[in-house]
């Protein structure tokens, strides 16, 4: 194996993804900073117009790129890979996405603020988008089989690891002894609190409009993503 094969896209997407970490995760540390002189509100507003317009180029860098350099594996033509990359990518998006349970304060249409939750997806693991990006990287690794996609994985799932770090280090600075309880009663490994006996599942915390609004959101995904595919593949990026 030569190494013809790294192209450049590699090393651009490790920039992309560096510069995405930091200023995604720099903005989420320095919010209280922020909050005190800009309000909660405005420094929202700030915080998606910087990690927003990073995210779209990231999206459609991959899209772009994402069958560059070695093809490490091909497993598109066998039996069952492809629904199993569905079902595990519609999961991934439950795990992803449980901040569309207060979108009015993504919005910043209410008062963003920080909460401590201990509900729903949390009580399976503590940190669910890191859990989501895990199985939504696992799956597109998986049916695409690039080394692009798999050092785009690689990258992502460090930076979600680091976000776990980072976050529980800015919910123990605010909450203090709190979250420390909330920590002792919830895991980052999916269901392990549960099965140790320091957590319930409870069914009924599922049974709420943000998870139909999940579905509908997977649906409208894999209906639009072909054209997602052509619109992106325009940029010429």
């Amino acid at each position: 194996m030569s190494f013809n094969g790294l192209t450049t896209s590699h090393l651009i997407m490790l920039g992309l993804l560096l510069g995405f970490a930091i200023a995604h995760s720099g903005l989420a540390g320095l919010r209280p900073w922020g909050e005190k002189r800009l309000g909660a509100r405005l420094y929202r507003i700030l915080f998606a117009l910087v990690s927003l317009p990073l995210a779209v180029v990231l999206i459609v860098y991959f899209f772009n790129h994402r069958y560059d350099g070695w093809q490490l594996w091909q497993v598109q033509g066998v039996t069952g890979v492809q629904p199993a990359v569905w079902v595990l990518s519609a999961i991934s998006f439950f795990f992803l996405y449980p901040a569309t349970f207060n979108l009015l304060e993504i919005a910043a249409v209410t008062k963003p603020q920080v909460h401590l939750y201990e509900t729903g997806i949390i009580r399976v693991t503590r940190h669910p988008q890191m859990v989501g990006q895990i199985i939504w990287c696992i799956a597109h690794t998986l049916w695409i089989g690039t080394s692009f996609t798999l050092v785009t994985s690689i990258g992502l799932i460090l930076h979600h690891i680091f976000g776990v770090w980072h976050g529980d280090r800015r919910l123990a600075s605010r909450y203090g002894e709190a979250f420390e309880a909330v920590k002792s009663r919830t895991s980052i490994t999916p269901f392990l609190a549960i099965i140790q006996g320091r957590q319930t599942f409870e069914w009924r915390e599922f049974v709420r409009p943000s998870y139909l609004g999940v579905t509908g959101f997977i649906l409208l995904l894999w209906w639009a993503h072909p054209l997602l595919i052509r619109v992106t593949a325009s940029t010429g990026w």
